[in-house]
């Protein structure tokens, strides 16, 4: 029964940052075919961005368990939205560079030779793209996040959806 509730809990909190980052992948997927199709280049598909939020969502929720993620809770809100946004961009990077290094590690068993292939085979315009859109999309995420803490979810859903108070002129 625990393992069930823990398992829920789990798949709940997973559902907000994949979806924001499924949404915002498919834009950049989107982009991506847009360009590509201008030179002929194969078209990339929807299932990559499904597959990096899912990547994405899991990082965040793994980043959000350690103890120094919530370093200024009572300071203005940038300070966690900027921490914060380093912390997951760390992360992502380094769970994408190894997402890269793997498939050159197989082929090559020596970390160093794997290394070597990758500085010389991966596309690093597009690596870098992507990691400029991340800081991008981690900054929203991570002051929309810090808004709702501060304001709570229910209040948040209200401003945001036109049911709550409405501002005076």
């Amino acid at each position: 029964m625990k393992l069930l509730k823990t398992l829920k809990h789990e798949f709940l909190a997973v559902i907000p940052p994949t979806v924001f980052f499924f949404l915002t992948f498919c834009l950049l997927v989107i982009t991506q075919r847009l360009i590509d199709q201008e030179y002929g280049i194969p078209l990339a598909n929807f299932g990559g961005a499904l597959i990096g939020a899912l990547i994405v969502g899991k990082v965040v929720l793994v980043v959000d368990t350690l103890p120094f993620v919530n370093r200024f809770p009572g300071k203005p809100l940038i300070y966690n939205v900027l921490w914060k946004t380093g912390i997951y961009l760390t992360a992502t990077f380094l769970v994408r560079y190894a997402e890269h290094l793997l498939p050159f590690f197989k082929q090559y068993g020596h970390l160093a030779e794997a290394h070597r292939h990758l500085l010389e085979e991966v596309v690093w315009p597009r690596f870098w793209l992507i990691q400029m859109w991340l800081i991008v999309l981690f900054f929203v995420y991570c002051a929309l996040r810090e808004l709702i803490r501060v304001i709570g979810k229910r209040e948040f859903v209200s401003l945001f959806l036109g049911q709550g108070k409405q501002a005076q002129p």
